[in-house]
């Protein structure tokens, strides 16, 4: 026993040089590690060892499923198995052709995944804690759908679709949490991106757990742990690997085959690290495209929600359902930009003469350069580059001085009357009357944006030196190399793109021998979300790297 242990702390130590060691020096709120040196694929022997709290101390199976169990209870074992071909796995055009057919129904799809979250999800040998919440009416709106013509069904459309949001998106009928106590009894309206889904037919199945705060709260704690949700486990490698944050519900969710596709958000990195680390498609898109209010924040300079997927294709399909104008977010691009059909186009010869920066210090990565081998394999040239690193400081300011402002106006204007807390000190007084239960690993850093002396006028400052900062990070090699988009691995360069306001999409290359997924991560300049799901359309087809979580079949 000593010697495993003793093996296990020098693998440790070993793993923290070698990945602290590649060109990773992102400012990146997404794992539970000095902030400078942040990198959601740090070893996971940490998260495991510090796990505090495994299974939530608010929320149970049976109060999960009290609402719904009745209509859930004329699904049989024998329905999950008869469905299962026709479901696990596959994509929205796919599923969408079988119910044209008449070999599956929106009700019959909806109860699939909630009988797959309900089997394995929580309370059991294999819980994940992935969701956090079951909106009641589900199975209800289903069968509102299949009233409906089958015959205009569109393969692309998320209509009839059962969509999982991350617990820090409103929605009417479920609480919006974001993981903490405080926000137990959020009753809302709808964001705007859920009226969205809404509008073009999506059901929204539930809620997805998240790391609390979206990973702006504790600063020493596990990522995918909320008070409300308990952890989050990765399906890779449960209480193994890490699931990155902060959309770890998400991400585990989708992997999981909970969902046809699930909602996220990010503010640096929480969309890529989640599903990288996952194994799924994950897209941050540029700042303004989909919209945000009604959205629990941390900086209304750098949040966006975005599509997380089983594949391109989907995430294609779902964007497309979230795009739309948000006259509440004063970021909103829309009315600049006519809707784009983000499905239209992908085949698998996109990379033909396309053009990549690959990362110099990202080349001892096995599964990276087997990714650029198939790059060119199919057409693409990859050249190597080396970006000039600069201190982003001041990043964690601007979150501070945004969440500042940011949460109570979200608290003001979009959160239930009942809600008690107006501002961040009420919210870190509040856990103050429990903190073994609310907060177990601390606040440090909610108590860190109170201490924050920064000024709007240092806040102005500091946005737009980060923003120059990221953009000539990307757009000097770009504009030397005429590169159509620079590849990364995970969400190592997420911080760069976050102050740049650029879009990203990471999707599976492989993984590494111990099973741990990683994602290669494409990263363009604003508005080319378009050319970013072409790009990672050919490549997911070229290297059909992403395999199921083989205990969750």
């Amino acid at each position: 026993m000593r010697f495993i242990i003793f093996f296990l702390l020098c693998f440790t130590i070993v793993s923290c040089k070698q990945e602290n060691s590649k060109d990773v020096p992102n400012i990146d709120i997404e794992e539970p590690i000095k902030i400078e040196d942040a990198d959601s694929s740090s070893v996971v022997t940490k998260d495991f060892r510090e796990f505090k709290v495994l299974d939530s101390k608010y929320l149970s199976n049976s109060e999960i499923w009290k609402e719904i169990e009745d209509d859930l209870s004329t699904f049989s074992e024998e329905d999950y198995l008869n469905f299962y071909p026709l479901i696990f796995e596959q994509d929205i055009p796919t599923i969408q052709g079988h119910i044209k057919q008449g070999n599956l129904t929106y009700e019959n799809l909806t109860k699939f995944y909630l009988y797959r979250i309900n089997k394995f999800d929580r309370e059991n040998p294999l819980s994940l804690n992935s969701v956090i919440s079951i909106n009641s009416k589900a199975i209800e709106s289903a069968r509102e759908k299949d009233k409906q013509n089958n015959v205009s069904i569109k393969p692309f459309s998320v209509f009839g679709m059962p969509i999982l949001l991350k617990d820090n998106i409103n929605a009417k009928g479920m609480p919006t949490t974001a993981g903490a106590v405080a926000l137990q009894e959020n009753y809302t309206n709808d964001a705007h991106i859920v009226r969205q889904l809404k509008k073009n037919g999506a059901i929204i199945l539930g809620k997805t757990n998240l790391s609390e705060w979206a990973y702006f709260f504790c600063g020493d704690c596990p990522s995918g742990y909320s008070a409300i949700g308990g952890q989050t486990l990765n399906p890779y490698g449960r209480r193994l690997f890490s699931t990155g944050g902060s959309s770890s519900g998400s991400g585990v969710a989708v992997a999981s085959n909970f969902c046809v596709a699930a909602v996220g958000s990010e503010t640096s990195g929480s969309i890529l690290s989640p599903s990288s680390q996952n194994s799924v498609v994950g897209l941050k898109p540029t700042i303004g495209l989909v919209g945000r209010s009604g959205i629990v924040p941390i900086s209304s300079t750098l949040d966006t929600a975005g599509p997380m997927t089983k594949n391109v294709v989907d995430n294609a399909i779902l964007l497309g359902a979230l795009f739309g104008e948000d006259k509440e977010d004063d970021k909103s691009i829309w009315s600049l930009w006519k809707a784009n059909i983000y499905y239209e186009d992908l085949a698998e010869d996109a990379l033909i003469g396309k053009r990549f920066g690959a990362i110099k210090s990202l080349m001892e990565d096995t599964l990276y350069v087997k990714s650029l081998e198939v790059l060119k394999a199919k057409g693409a040239r990859i050249i190597e580059i080396e970006p000039e690193k600069k201190e982003r400081s001041g990043f964690i300011s601007l979150l501070n001085l945004d969440m500042r402002n940011d949460l109570p106006s979200y608290l003001k204007n979009y959160a239930s009357k009942t809600v008690k807390v107006k501002s961040i000190a009420d919210v870190i007084e509040f856990n103050n009357r429990d903190s073994i239960n609310s907060a177990p690993y601390g606040q440090r850093l909610f108590k860190a944006i109170v201490a924050d002396s920064g000024t709007a006028e240092t806040l102005d400052s500091i946005k737009r030196n980060l923003k120059t900062i990221g953009k000539q990070y990307f757009d000097v090699p770009r504009k030397q190399n005429k590169l159509d988009a620079i590849l990364s691995i995970n969400n190592y360069h997420a911080n760069y793109a976050a102050v740049a306001e650029y879009p990203a999409i990471t999707v599976p290359m492989g993984y590494s021998n111990d099973g741990k997924p990683k994602g290669l991560t494409f990263i363009a300049e604003r508005l080319r979300e378009k050319q970013l799901l072409e790009l990672a359309y050919a490549f997911e087809q070229a290297s059909k790297s992403r395999k199921p979580p083989k205990n969750y079949n």
